[in-house]
């Protein structure tokens, strides 16, 4: 770990946070996770600290790395960074020593690329997005901000993925597509046709599902 590394925070402290320490490189060091979890604050994960939500301002000068969200919570994602508070220009970019991003690519704040992930020319990767090992994004894909993005992902060139969509792991994604903002794709999927916004599918070829109306 070089001394010049840049002192982060990492909320929260889940499975996400968790695999962002192998990616950190000479960039970054991690001093803390930031958790709203009771039980979680005040204790360790691999020797680093836990602590609440008024790490955030207490370490005013430290980055931040903000990774929540899974299949089932995907759509939160925005309220609950935004929640944080943290100015634009603290949030971290982490992108692990093996990944390779092309230097046509752009690439957005709060951004957690892992090991392995191939981002070609002129690909765009918005703010506040997660890209899960040995995923490719070819030349002039786009993934919106707020969305996640699974392991062994292959999104065709020229495909957009809109903001706060979830992509899940083994998913082909052909050379075109346009999925809509807030839409799920369920594991393995193959998606051929454009995807609504807000719509879950799955399967080969990938198609709708019904989901539970939420009622909150």
């Amino acid at each position: 770990m070089s001394a010049a590394a840049r002192p982060l925070l990492i909320f929260p402290c889940n499975g996400n946070g968790i695999e962002a320490l192998d990616c950190l490189g000479a960039a970054y060091r991690c001093i803390g996770f930031v958790d709203d979890t009771p039980e979680k604050q005040g204790s360790q994960r691999h020797g680093i600290p836990v602590f609440p939500r008024t790490a955030l301002a207490s370490h005013g000068h430290t980055a931040v790395l903000a990774v929540p969200g899974g299949p089932t919570s995907y759509r939160s994602r925005r309220p609950v960074i935004e929640g944080l508070g943290v100015e634009a220009d603290r949030f971290a970019r982490v992108i692990h020593p093996s990944a390779h991003v092309s230097p046509l690519a752009r690439v957005g704040r709060n951004v957690l690329i892992m090991a392995g992930v191939v981002i070609t020319s002129d690909a765009v990767i918005g703010d506040h997005v997660v890209i899960l090992p040995n995923t490719v994004i070819h030349h002039e894909a786009v993934i919106g901000d707020w969305s996640l993005v699974g392991s062994n992902v292959a999104i065709a060139g020229g495909s957009s993925v809109g903001s706060n969509c979830y992509i899940g792991s083994g998913t082909n994604i052909i050379h075109g597509v346009r999925i809509g903002d807030g839409a799920l794709v369920g594991l393995g999927s193959n998606v051929i046709r454009d995807i609504p916004a807000a719509t879950v599918v799955v399967g080969n070829p990938a198609r709708p599902i019904p989901v539970a109306k939420d009622t909150r």
